[in-house]
């Protein structure tokens, strides 16, 4: 739950893809930027053919300078040389540029998608994805798949020097073309087994990794709870079998990986020694020139270049492949299925729950009363139509009103709701622009003005992620403020002062009654000072209906509620004047 917003997608996002494989995936991220991806490609074709140059200048200086003496001829080339090496250092630089824009570009649209569909699943997420798929997917992943961007560009740039220095090689020998051009596919081959293994290996890698984060989330968000049952060390010993069997999952992709990044480094280079072989004996037989076994030995160490992208691109694309088949899973998700259009009854209707008997009175502060807090979330959460719903609004089933709507007159404030890092005026802030009146208002009404007056530059400062530079009872009313801002018809808020001290919590519900007054507010609580703000108070014994009356009424009349609500003299009374004053 939390602040429930409706999100509507902003007109310059980029298309995000449907249901797709995840070669098909990677395909989008390519053509969704093909005037990079064809700089990249041009520029890496023009780089690596390019180093095929040098060889060759090299060659004509030997044998057109050195061998006839023509320092003229020796000069000329030299320059030459000089020149091919600046071009191809600008063209280096260049294509290193424009590859990481190309991956930069990648990562973001890929997070941009893995955001907008987080928000399109809103609270089914939780119930499809664990916490620690989400975050896998969403940093690790993410980052894979912007790498095999970096393919693309020396990719094309490796095959067309492959055809390059074999059509070269031909002009000298037509033996050594017929070795380089069927080599290479022989390397590829060779290799090709591997990198089936190592996606197979990477699979099962990401799987475990994937549960193994959300049992670490899982065990830093309730290690209070953990500690306090004795079970820490007994979540500790499970925690620990899950990360070596992740470590010898690992040890199985480190073993295939090794092998190729060997093979990587060791074939090119016996290519290169066969290669170089069969001209050295070419020249010793006098069948070609010193000059043409000087460029052939530079062909075809230039050659190791596009072999060596072959193999590592190959890498590249099968771990991105691995990644890529989880993001289109998590991005295949799809929403509980809302086929309601249906527009809303008029404003201030009733709000009826069947299954509790809860009824909520429209322009009132109503409170929600249970022994077991589940409870009284269950009826919020049906209440705000988070989940199956045979809740009434006015004459209307709240599930036959268009969701949106639903959203956009009716907030649920979870007391645990995520606080988002940022500066304190955009965390309370919401989707509309907030004027200092409006925000000292919300900030009265939730007895948080102390809180900016504390941090350094007041509601400019910085709010970590869940609000973790702040107390708990802080983080609690920058919740209320947030929830007060959004200035909905209907307010559901779930224990909104249980955080806070009992001075506090009795100038909160005084002045959240006044804030909302003349509007729809509902609160679960089993706070008396806060009960006792309530015109209506619900007290749910087994999630029904018990009793229903003001809070001195039930306390009178019902000995279960008085025995629940009570808290001890000194927190039950609270003297009048200060409720009076905290108005």
């Amino acid at each position: 739950m939390g602040v429930s917003t409706s999100a509507s997608a902003r007109a310059d996002d980029p298309p995000v893809p449907g249901r797709r494989s995840a070669p098909g995936f990677l395909w989008w991220l390519v053509t969704s930027q093909w005037r990079r991806t064809c700089l990249a490609a041009a520029l890496g074709s023009t780089w690596m053919v390019g180093l095929a140059l040098p060889p060759y200048l090299l060659s004509r200086a030997i044998d057109d300078g050195l061998q006839h003496e023509n320092m003229r001829a020796l000069t000329g080339w030299t320059a030459a040389l000089l020149v091919v090496g600046l071009v191809l250092a600008w063209l280096s630089i260049m294509r290193h540029r424009t590859m990481t824009r190309s991956r930069l570009d990648a990562q973001y649209r890929t997070v941009r998608a893995v955001v907008r569909q987080t928000v399109r699943l809103g609270s089914v997420l939780r119930r499809r994805v664990t916490a620690g798929e989400v975050v896998t997917v969403g940093i690790r992943d993410v980052q894979i798949v912007a790498s095999v961007m970096t393919v693309t560009g020396p990719g094309v740039g490796a095959v067309v020097a492959y055809f390059v220095v074999a059509g070269l090689l031909l002009s000298v020998s037509v033996l050594l073309a017929v070795v380089v051009l069927v080599g290479v596919p022989v390397l590829a081959v060779l290799v090709g087994p591997m990198m089936g293994r190592l996606q197979g290996a990477e699979s099962a890698y990401r799987e475990k990794e994937g549960r193994l984060s959300t049992r670490f989330v899982d065990m830093a968000g309730g290690l209070r709870v953990l500690s306090g049952l004795g079970g820490k060390e007994v979540y500790l010993d499970r925690y620990r079998q899950g990360s070596q069997a992740l470590r010898a999952e690992g040890y199985r992709v480190g073993a295939v990986l090794s092998w190729i990044q060997a093979l990587a480094v060791g074939l090119p280079a016996l290519f290169l020694a066969a290669v170089t072989w069969l001209a050295a004996r070419m020249a010793a037989e006098g069948t070609i020139t010193i000059g043409e076994l000087t460029a052939i030995y530079g062909y075809v160490a230039v050659l190791v270049f596009p072999v060596t992208f072959f193999i590592e691109g190959g890498y590249d694309i099968s771990r991105g492949l691995v990644a890529a088949r989880r993001i289109v899973r998590f991005l295949d998700m799809e929403p509980a299925a809302d086929r309601s259009t249906g527009a809303g009854p008029a404003p201030h209707s009733v709000l009826h729950d069947p299954a509790s008997g809860v009824e909520i009175a429209p322009r009132a502060l109503t409170a929600l009363v249970s022994a077991r807090p589940a409870e009284t979330a269950a009826v919020v959460d049906r209440l705000g139509r988070f989940g199956d719903s045979d809740v009434r609004w006015g004459e209307l089933r709240i599930d036959a009103v268009a969701q949106a709507e639903v959203r956009e007159r009716i907030v649920v404030a979870d007391n645990e709701a995520h606080l988002f890092s940022g500066p304190l005026r955009e965390v309370v802030g919401g989707r509309a622009e907030r004027d200092d009146e409006a925000m000292g208002r919300a900030l009265h009404a939730a007895l948080a003005e102390d809180i900016v007056q504390q941090l350094p530059e007041g509601l400019g400062s910085g709010i970590d992620a869940q609000g973790l530079n702040l107390s708990g009872g802080q983080r609690q009313r920058v919740r209320l403020v947030r929830a007060l801002l959004a200035d909905p018809e209907v307010l559901l808020a779930v224990e909104p002062t249980s955080a806070v001290d009992a001075h506090t919590e009795a100038a909160v519900a005084a002045r959240l009654r006044a804030a909302r007054a003349g509007r729809t507010t509902v609160v679960t609580s089993t706070s008396p000072l806060l009960l006792d703000q309530a015109q209506t108070v619900h007290y749910l014994v087994d999630g029904r209906v018990a009793a229903t009356g003001r809070h001195r009424e039930l306390l009178t009349a019902e000995p279960g509620y008085r025995a629940l609500v009570s808290r001890g003299a000194e927190e039950a009374e609270v003297p009048v004047e200060e409720t009076e004053d905290a108005r």
